[in-house]
């Protein structure tokens, strides 16, 4: 390995100090067009709650819905309460942010999903650590932001090994805070997805397990129920762009890791290891999505991390899917 020359710092120094810009940009939905997030009441330009990385930070990068309002969320629950808050008219999150958010009565409609991405999700460890499966980490320390989709995974992982939470010991971070944690060995491992997770895979650092086999760890479009009934050309107008703007950086994985190093402030190369594994085509929703995502809300009722009941399936709104066909 080259040695850094004297007044650069080494690379890790300059990955976390990509990780924190990402976080501290995504803390707190910050407005990326200059107003608040709770601007755009008059009904003029959608507001699209975005997190730095999925397809929507692409849409944006590349300036393709120049009409549209952004704010920037660090995790999918956050960009939930926005929606609770009325500050958002569509967000993009992962699969348990939606059934944490119907469990909270937060009002809104799934329009749009995405295939799998099993393996942009994954549990860290470190490469000295001893642990070869997760069956190790128990009695250990994991770390994860709750109510995100790596939650789904935690719980898979925990039946698929004949577990509970109660044979490990669950420490709720956000990524701003599980990087550091895990980086300074507080916690044993770190349930992380991309491109957190691809930031964090340095020399050291091992994948113990990611979501092949256990979660679909799809991506979802949630639309606030105004936007949907009130907005329906403008909705479909910019999901449309969203989809071109999808497959064209399916279609064009170099060019697009170019777009978008810059916007997710981290390096291209780590840009294109994530999105490699985590960039996929937007699907439509089906009767067979809302079935998949019962199911999840029904485990995560009956291991009490949520009050029930909650009917999820009534949240799927089909009336865009010709645009995801």
């Amino acid at each position: 390995m080259r040695t850094p020359s004297p007044g650069h710092p080494p690379r890790r120094r300059l990955l976390t100090a990509a990780i924190t810009a990402v976080v501290l940009l995504a803390t707190g939905g910050v407005s990326a067009c200059g107003g608040s997030a709770d601007a755009g009441d008059d009904g003029g330009k959608l507001r699209i709650g975005y997190q730095r990385f999925g397809g929507l930070s692409l849409v944006k990068a590349r300036d393709a819905a120049p009409g549209v309002e952004w704010s920037l969320f660090e995790s999918g629950p956050a960009l939930t309460e926005a929606l609770k808050a009325g500050s958002i008219d569509i967000g993009q999150v992962g699969e348990a942010p939606p059934v944490f958010a119907a469990a909270g009565k937060i009002p809104f409609s799934i329009i749009g999903t995405s295939a799998p991405i099993p393996q942009g999700e994954a549990v860290l460890v470190k490469a000295d650590s001893g642990y070869r499966s997760f069956a190790d980490l128990k009695g250990k320390t994991v770390a994860l932001n709750k109510g995100s989709n790596v939650h789904w995974l935690l719980v898979r992982l925990l039946e698929a090994n004949k577990m509970t939470l109660r044979d490990i010991n669950v420490k709720y971070l956000k990524p701003a805070e599980g990087r550091p944690a895990f980086d300074s060995g507080q916690v044993d491992a770190w349930v992380i997805w991309d491109p957190y997770f691809a930031l964090a895979e340095q020399p050291g650092v091992r994948v113990l397990a990611d979501a092949t086999g256990l979660a679909s760890n799809r991506e979802y479009v949630l639309a606030a129920p105004d936007a949907v009934t009130k907005r329906t050309d403008d909705v479909r107008a910019f999901l449309q762009k969203y989809r071109e703007v999808t497959d064209w950086g399916i279609a064009n994985p170099q060019e697009r890791a170019r777009v978008l190093a810059p916007e997710l402030k981290i390096p291209e190369d780590v840009t294109s290891r994530a999105l490699a594994r985590s960039a996929k085509p937007l699907a439509p929703v089906s009767p067979a999505i809302g079935d998949e995502l019962q199911a999840i809300t029904d485990s995560f009722i009956a291991l009490e991390l949520i009050p029930g009941p909650v009917d999820i399936r009534s949240r799927v709104d089909d009336r865009f899917s010709a645009v995801f066909q």
